[in-house]
């Protein structure tokens, strides 16, 4: 890497010089010295006039003259100029990540959103007293199987499919196997709303859930668990509870959706979780899904829901609902806030240490200052311009924080590309834009704070810093 600075300070002026083969190499500080007209011992031509375009006037370094000092400058001090560009490397190589693993979560997030489909609702009570005086308890609301019962075509006619959702985790058992997973009591209709499939056997009837039934549906993980050897599962007995249930289907593989892993369940009539598996608690329905007739038809449908419970439970007009009721694309929209808004977090976060790399610039670049009050003492005494040593100073903090950002960019990408293949549940997907951004940033950090110590050291009396020890 440090070559670069070396090819850049050779290559960025040729010099003309006239040197006998016995003459000892130069200095830095000569070589500097050398570069303003009339300070060199060798035989300089004509001072240029403005008639005279090839050169320079009013003693002005050229760019690329002030290019090569500054480049020797950082090339004298390697690790030094290594450790200040740490920062700036971390900071961008962590924005870079950080906003890769933000977008991708929120992308993962919203494709299994949709992926539950685009007339899906969810409906559950909202947490508020009912009629409760001031100083006392009152009671909560809560959603009833008979609720429920009272969809149809003449109340709901906008909704095609509902079912109650009874969740809890518990423990079911075949042979010595068990398995912790999260029990879903619901009717027939619950696996059409949420486009499962089965695998192997079959889902249980609206005859089997009317008889409450001793029938369940494993999630595809929860068969792996219990039966590891692939063994077929139909009719096998299943411990739910410590209650004996057949196994009459195995649903195919689903993933996962928002926080819901819909391969870890086991499904059972909600009848049957009510009355034989759980106690009251437990049976409680704690939302349910309903399925629109169309998309089109999302907000009437909800509308048809929220007057049915508005009636069931006398809620006058005006007042507060009873329930809640959510589309899929207002969870999508919520969703995507929510992204947005976890992944802009990451980004300040990691923005901040590229902030502390800008001032560890500062920090150097002052300390440089310091270090070579004597050389700039002499360099504006046999003719350097305030220009030439702003610019010289200036150049090196900016080379120093762009340089660190390339070195950043690429170890960032390589982070978001290679954090999936370390865990394939995390996804990154990179953007044009965070790359973009992170490098402009990295240049005016440079320019920002190289600023302070270019101007200070431009600024420098010469006689002062000749006499500076």
């Amino acid at each position: 890497m440090w070559d670069i600075f070396g090819n850049i300070q050779n290559a960025a002026i040729a010099e003309p010089t006239t040197r006998k083969e016995t003459d000892v190499a130069p200095s830095p500080l000569r070589r500097a010295a050398d570069a303003v007209p009339g300070t060199s011992n060798a035989p300089h031509p004509k001072p240029p006039t403005s008639n005279d375009p090839n050169k320079r006037v009013g003693g002005n370094m050229p760019l690329g003259e002030n290019l090569r000092v500054a480049f020797g400058g950082l090339a004298a001090n390697k690790l030094r100029a290594m450790l200040t560009m740490l920062g700036v490397i971390i900071g961008v190589a962590a924005v870079i990540a950080m906003i890769a693993v933000g977008e991708g979560a929120r992308q993962k997030t919203l494709s299994q959103i949709k992926a539950l489909g685009t007339n899906l609702l969810i409906g559950e009570p909202e947490r508020r007293r009912i009629g409760a005086v001031r100083g006392r308890a009152g009671s909560w609301n809560r959603l009833k199987l008979e609720d429920l019962e009272k969809f149809g075509p003449d109340t709901t006619p906008a909704v095609l499919n509902v079912s109650p959702e009874i969740t809890t985790q518990i423990q079911v058992k075949a042979g010595n196997q068990n398995a912790d997973t999260n029990l879903f009591g619901v009717w027939a209709e619950w696996f059409e709303i949420r486009g499962h499939k089965v695998a192997q056997g079959r889902f249980f009837t609206a005859d089997e859930e009317k008889k409450k039934a001793k029938v369940v549906v494993l999630g595809h993980s929860v068969y792996q668990q219990l039966f590891p050897n692939g063994d077929d599962p139909i009719g096998r007995l299943v411990r739910v509870n410590n209650i004996g249930v057949q196994c009459i289907g195995v649903l195919a593989p689903k993933g996962s959706s928002g926080n819901q892993n819909n391969d870890d369940v086991v499904v059972v009539p909600a009848g049957t979780a009510q009355k034989r598996l759980l106690n009251f608690w437990q049976g409680r329905p704690r939302q349910f899904s309903a399925q629109a007739v169309s998309e089109e038809k999302m907000g009437e449908a909800q509308q048809q829901i929220d007057d049915l419970f508005r009636k069931q439970y006398r809620v006058k007009p005006g007042d507060p609902s009873t329930l809640s009721v959510r589309s899929q694309s207002e969870i999508a929209e919520f969703a995507n806030e929510t992204g947005s808004t976890f992944t802009a977090l990451l980004a300040s976060i990691a923005g901040v240490s590229l902030f502390v790399g800008g001032i560890g610039i500062m920090n150097i670049m002052l300390v440089s200052v310091t270090e070579r009050t004597k050389e700039i003492g002499v360099r504006k005494a046999i003719g350097a311009k305030r220009r030439d040593i702003l610019l010289q100073f200036l150049i090196e903090a900016v080379s120093l924080s762009v340089l660190g950002g390339i070195i950043g960019i690429l170890l960032g990408v390589g982070i978001a590309l290679g954090l999936p293949k370390l865990n394939p549940d995390t996804t990154t997907i990179l953007t044009v834009p965070p790359v973009v951004l992170s490098f402009g940033f990295s240049a005016a950090v440079g320019v920002f704070f190289g600023f302070y110590p270019a101007l200070k050291a431009s600024k420098l009396d010469p006689i002062v810093a000749l006499r500076y020890e």
